[in-house]
């Protein structure tokens, strides 16, 4: 039996509009050596019928049926039975070029990468735009995947046997991501760049991405999670500047941006407070961080008040008007 290179887990809950093209363009890659792994996480459309049918047509698709328990949980089943040297994710309304995993398995190849990156494309009804992964290959390059990487599980590859210990939180389904990735890079070497757009990002309507919903508080608990897994690793010193660039940028900046989209001016008021008194228990110096000189983003951060924050309320309400 031939060594399989990579395991693709593609975690799916009623996308059966939409998992056809996913898969498909899985298991057509110029890559051979791979498996697909589909789970179907209790869908109530006909998307196991989809995933069935297809196993029938692709020899390198298994096909695991449970009950509706969340992506994290999906997404560890999948961890759980792969068996490739390397593991992927695909979200099952996402799609790859053919020579996706081909291009990042020889990158990772070439000189023993743990983890490989490329750009992604992302597809608006009426546009594309690419979206850059943001990582060098140099001496610092963890350190620079922590504060600019583009913090999504599915535009990389990662080396099995870093996973071994790591799973997605139970319960998360927003930006469960960012946990799971920073435990990652505590483990990390070596990183390899693949500078091209292999993937691509559907933007669909109601995805939590672009609408509010109270799910997003969970990203406070990833990020505590973070700061607390770091402490345990006894690694918090050693990126003690980029954990606390990475708080502070995830919620005075993503979380602010998204709450903004709730049109609820006294929900939006009450969770700024909130974030703003998180940042302060944690990080009270944070205005002296590094990575906040020389940039607009960092002095977004360092002047963030309310003020600006309602700026950034009345900009979002004017777009959903």
């Amino acid at each position: 039996m031939k060594k399989i290179k990579l395991s693709v887990i593609v975690p799916c809950y009623n996308v059966s509009n939409y998992v056809s093209k996913s898969i498909s363009s899985l298991c057509e890659q110029t890559l051979k050596e791979i498996e697909v792994i589909a789970i179907n996480d209790g869908s109530t459309d006909n998307t196991l019928e989809v995933l069935n049918s297809l196993a029938k047509k692709y020899t390198n698709l298994k096909v695991i049926d449970k009950k509706n328990e969340g992506v994290s949980v999906a997404r560890n089943k999948g961890l759980d039975i792969a068996s490739g040297e390397y593991i992927g994710f695909l979200d099952s309304d996402d799609w790859v070029k053919k020579d996706c995993f081909m291009k990042l398995y020889n990158k990772a190849k070439e000189e023993d990468y743990d983890i490989v990156c490329c750009d992604t494309t992302a597809v608006y009804p009426d546009h594309e735009m690419v979206i850059k992964s943001n990582v060098k290959e140099d001496n610092d390059s963890v350190k620079n995947l922590m504060v600019n990487g583009y913090a999504v599980i599915w535009n990389k590859i990662y080396k099995k046997e870093l996973l071994d210990d790591i799973r997605f939180k139970k319960g998360i389904s927003f930006c469960e991501d960012v946990l799971f990735l920073f435990m990652v890079y505590s483990r990390i070497k070596k990183i390899g760049v693949v500078d091209e757009s292999l993937h691509y990002y559907l933007q669909r309507e109601g995805s939590l991405t672009y609408v509010y919903d109270k799910k997003l508080y969970q990203l406070i608990d990833s990020l505590d999670n973070v700061i607390d897994f770091y402490k345990k690793e006894k690694k918090y010193d050693e990126y003690y500047e980029e954990l606390e660039y990475s708080y502070v940028r995830y919620l005075l900046a993503t979380f602010v941006k998204r709450l903004a989209k709730t049109k609820n001016k006294e929900e939006f008021k009450k969770g700024v407070k909130f974030v703003q008194v998180k940042v302060q228990e944690k990080f009270p110096n944070y205005k002296n961080n590094k990575y906040l000189k020389g940039n607009k983003k960092g002095l977004y951060l360092k002047y963030f008040n309310p003020f600006v924050a309602n700026v950034i309320f009345m900009l979002e309400k004017n777009k959903m008007n």
